[in-house]
């Protein structure tokens, strides 16, 4: 028989409710209503996930759960509690819990969160085969252990409504992960709408979110249809979340609350049918916690999250992102390159890649506008990629000595200025772990620059 469910509940009522929605979609569920019969209940039943009220009359919630995880650490906890404090979630999350509800929330969030810890901790749904499908969706590339946990949350939460809250490190790719929810889901056919928050200034935000109507402000000459609304239908994925301002993000909880939306200078509101995915690389509680981010709206989008792993911790999928990246640039750019040294392919997996993905992208591409194969070696890395295998000490062979590598400007001299402009900027990029603030602070340039930069480098990429 199939190892049971623990839900450990104080309120008999909220109990019943809870057992009544699991086993309507075929889980089989055991409960208790204080901290001792649960316990007992987890080590006599060994259920395959543990739903935690925090509250409890005769232990602390978070007390518990750290003896079920000594016990077990593979058991996924969910933990739920009427004190949505910041501090109360901060301590769970760091305390191993896999995910967060505070009350009140909705069935199909609650029914999400457990697919999820069922999902990815690789046991069965009910009337589901357990085994991964091993196909990367929408454009991720790899099969580590790490990406087909990703995979499997896409697919699980792709065809629901639940707003998306997706975290990572800069250039692990997030919007790829956006596009495959939204490709997986319903809303397929519909509209995928892409917005960058730190990208455009504060004054034009609400504009380009809602839209404005003809005279509503000096300089709006026509009517302007907001992102919220383009994506009606469809998705809107938000990016950077965590950068939008704090008065937008009232507007913003209103839109999520109501689905209206009214642009600047119209009368009256419309109705928009959107689904809400959103990223950020930043630690959004800390954001929260630091009274940048609204609490209510973090609890308000955090429903579903997905965490993307750096490229460091993804095995062997380095290799085969960087041989699918050799054979799609030398076909743009004519060159004969067929394969990856194997000494390189070994260094790739020793590097930090601190810029995750896109730094790795944009190695290969550097390669390839520099040479011409037929095999990527060592003499033709990026001189960053140089730097750091020296750092971590396997760049060094026998008589190398403590020298540094030569970095030499052949490969710039003769090229035209705004190519030259594009390397550098991406470099200092990846050089600073994908953090364009950082970039532009080097650069002394504004990172509203660079990110128009980034924008029309890629509109012309794709042409």
């Amino acid at each position: 028989m199939t190892a049971p469910l623990l839900l450990i509940e104080d309120t008999a009522s909220l109990q019943l409710v809870y057992e009544s929605v699991l086993r309507s979609v075929g889980h089989r569920v055991i409960s208790a209503s204080d901290a001792a019969s649960g316990i007992a209940l987890f080590r006599k039943e060994r259920p395959r996930i543990v739903i935690l009220d925090l509250v409890l009359p005769d232990r602390d919630g978070l007390d518990l759960m750290g003896e079920m995880l000594a016990l077990r650490p593979e058991t996924p906890v969910i933990v739920i509690t009427a004190n949505g404090s910041i501090n109360k979630a901060v301590q769970a999350m760091r305390a191993g819990a896999h995910e967060f509800l505070v009350k009140p929330f909705d069935e199909q969030r609650f029914l999400n969160a457990v697919d999820n810890a069922l999902v990815e901790s690789g046991k069965a749904l009910p009337g589901r085969a357990s085994l991964p499908d091993p196909a990367a969706p929408g454009g991720f590339t790899g099969t580590s252990p790490a990406m087909q946990k990703i995979y499997a949350r896409i697919r699980s939460v792709a065809r629901s409504m639940a707003t998306v809250f997706i975290t990572g490190e800069s250039g692990t790719g997030k919007e790829i992960c956006a596009q495959a929810v939204h490709d997986l889901s319903n809303r397929a056919a519909g509209p995928f709408v892409p917005m960058n928050c730190a990208a455009i200034p504060a004054e034009l935000l609400e504009s380009e979110v809602f839209g404005h109507v003809k005279g509503s402000f000096t300089g709006a000459f026509a009517d302007k249809l907001g992102a919220a609304a383009a994506a009606d239908g469809g998705t809107l994925f938000l990016d950077e979340i965590c950068e939008l301002d704090l008065n937008l993000q009232t507007k913003f909880l209103r839109f999520l609350q109501t689905s209206t939306i009214q642009p600047v200078g119209a009368t009256k509101p419309r109705k928009v049918n959107v689904r809400i995915v959103c990223a950020t690389n930043r630690d959004p509680l800390e954001a929260v916690r630091r009274g940048q981010f609204r609490e209510d709206l973090y609890y308000r989008l955090h429903v579903v999250p997905i965490h993307l792993p750096p490229l460091r911790d993804r095995g062997e999928d380095v290799v085969a992102i960087a041989e699918a990246a050799l054979a799609a640039y030398s076909r743009e750019e004519g060159r004969s390159f067929r394969g990856i040294d194997e000494d390189v392919k070994h260094l790739f997996k020793s590097l930090s890649w601190p810029g995750n993905v896109r730094q790795l992208l944009n190695a290969i591409r550097h390669i390839v506008v520099l040479n011409d194969g037929p095999t990527i070696t060592r003499s033709m890395l990026p001189f960053e990629l140089h730097h750091e295998a020296e750092r971590v000490g396997s760049a060094r062979g026998p008589g190398a000595g403590n020298a540094a590598p030569h970095v030499s400007l052949d490969g710039l001299i003769g090229r035209p200025m705004a190519e030259v402009e594009r390397l550098v900027i991406e470099e200092t990029i990846a050089r600073h772990n994908g953090s364009v603030t950082k970039a532009a602070r080097v650069l002394d340039i504004s990172p509203s620059t660079i990110y128009r930069k980034i924008e029309a480098w890629r509109a012309a990429d794709d042409t």
